[in-house]
């Protein structure tokens, strides 16, 4: 009896991703990519996986940085796209860099010359229609607007946003609670709060004055012609807002009121940046209103300004630009479903995920997903001590509703990173404890140890020093 195809709609790296896994279980594919059909305003030619904005993969690190950890999980996964940028790979230092066409043409080919994988020049305009049973929305951030109309109509008018608003995420060990504290403001207990919701950086009136000014002097980046402008109200960047007067700020995002600086109650902030905590792990913290379009750079330079956040670091910039994404967390399952739509699932850019190698991760993982509910197998997801996992969750679970601002659209996309993974202790060096920067790097080392030892588990490898005998 032959096996019913799966569908995929998109041959973005996820798309591309996604069928190879299904293909590789033993499961058809038919695979539709509308561009040599219709094309975008991005990309340039027709080929799969074709790699728009850079040819970087980043740190290929797998000991000490979050992205080079989930290049080895996917390596171990068996990844089509990791393979083909091996190949193709172009000297870039510590990173994985790859010929754009040669990368490319690899995917291209394999996926054509695979038996089990057709490839379908068309658009697709709605919803997979309900005889295909099992489909895969691998559209990504240009989905085309008769798709994305068709999403938001399918789901919720809350379901579907088409620019990223995006604040800066910090991680909260690198932010300095002997300047800051914990404080909601007039202690306002909210659903699931405490009164002790936010942390607090104050700044004086020098300090704030000196503020705006580089947020108006600081370099931003440009819209694309095709993006438009999107300012509206509710997400107006930052630096326009400091454009519209020196008080603006001060009653908006920081204004000062119903806190007291719990290191020094008798003296009065002039002005109060808030970081409010982002992830169910209280490892990460969103900058309160701080979405720009200042290059990454200078938010760098001028958010290191702010007092308590001298040597703050970020697991993600801020930015506003065209990206189609879910509201994942509410309307995907942990296996990337449609919670409304059984058998319907998306993946890559357009789940809440950032970056070219997120992207093919979540589509890998939605491709083994697919394939494994049609073969009848029940696969649970990926550990969230993994990278595949701590991604994962952050996408469909792992992220926190502002219970504060009524309507609003908490979830954004991102990186990989460390701050979405379970803390773990950073181990002893002949009985000491490490400090500064050597603990950072054994606490890293001790996150990816455990990250890929748990992963070999999950895909059911052996043990690292079993398979290296």
């Amino acid at each position: 009896m032959s096996t019913k195809p799966i569908h995929i709609v998109g041959g973005g790296l996820a798309g591309s991703e996604a069928a190879w896994q299904v293909a590789e279980a033993g499961v058809p594919v038919i695979l539709h990519e509308m561009r040599g059909v219709r094309g975008t305003d991005a990309h340039k030619t027709d080929g799969l996986a074709e790699l728009v904005c850079s040819n970087s993969f980043r740190s290929d690190d797998a000991q000490t940085n979050a992205v080079g950890l989930l290049h080895a999980e996917m390596r171990l996964a068996n990844s089509l796209i990791m393979s083909s940028g091996d190949a193709n790979q172009v000297p870039a230092g510590g990173a994985l860099a790859v010929d754009r066409d040669g990368f490319s043409d690899a995917v291209t080919a394999r996926l054509e010359a695979h038996p089990l994988i057709t490839i379908v020049r068309e658009e697709i305009t709605g919803l997979p229609p309900e005889d295909w049973d099992q489909a895969i929305i691998a559209t990504g951030p240009l989905t085309a607007p008769s798709l994305a109309e068709a999403i938001a109509a399918g789901t919720s008018s809350d379901a579907l946003a088409f620019f990223d608003a995006i604040a800066p995420i910090v991680h909260f060990d690198s932010i300095d609670m002997n300047t800051c504290w914990f404080q909601s403001r007039y202690d306002k207990v909210g659903p699931g709060g405490t009164g002790k919701d936010y942390i607090n950086c104050p700044m004086d009136k020098e300090q704030y004055d000196a503020f705006i000014q580089a947020l108006m002097d600081g370099q931003k980046t440009e819209f694309k012609e095709w993006e438009g402008t999107p300012y509206f109200d509710g997400c107006l960047p930052i630096e326009v807002m400091a454009e519209r007067g020196p008080e603006t700020l001060r009653h908006g995002p920081m204004k000062p009121m119903g806190l007291t600086n719990a290191h020094n109650p008798e003296v009065k902030a002039y002005a109060v940046v808030q970081l409010r905590q982002d992830n169910a792990l209280g490892t990460l913290y969103n900058m309160v209103g701080f979405q720009t379009k200042l290059k990454h750079a200078e938010q760098v330079r001028i958010f290191r300004t702010i007092p308590g956040m001298e040597n703050a670091e970020f697991a993600r910039l801020g930015g506003l630009h065209r990206n189609t994404y879910l509201n994942s967390p509410t309307l995907l399952d942990p296996t990337l479903q449609l919670r409304s739509r059984p058998g319907l699932r998306f993946a890559g850019q357009i789940t809440g995920c950032e970056g070219y190698v997120e992207s093919a991760a979540i589509g890998l993982l939605a491709g083994r997903f697919a394939a494994a509910e049609r073969l009848g197998h029940q696969m649970t997801p990926p550990p969230v001590t993994t990278a595949f996992g701590a991604l994962l969750n952050h996408i469909t679970g792992g992220h926190l509703v502002s219970h504060d601002e009524p309507g609003k659209r908490s979830f954004q996309p991102m990186n990989v990173n460390f701050g979405l993974f379970p803390e773990i202790e950073a181990p002893k060096v002949d009985g000491k404890r490490l400090r500064g920067k050597e603990k950072t790097v054994a606490k890293k080392k001790a996150m990816t140890g455990r990250a890929l030892a748990d992963c070999r588990a999950w895909l059911g490898l052996a043990p690292a020093a079993q398979a290296a005998e």
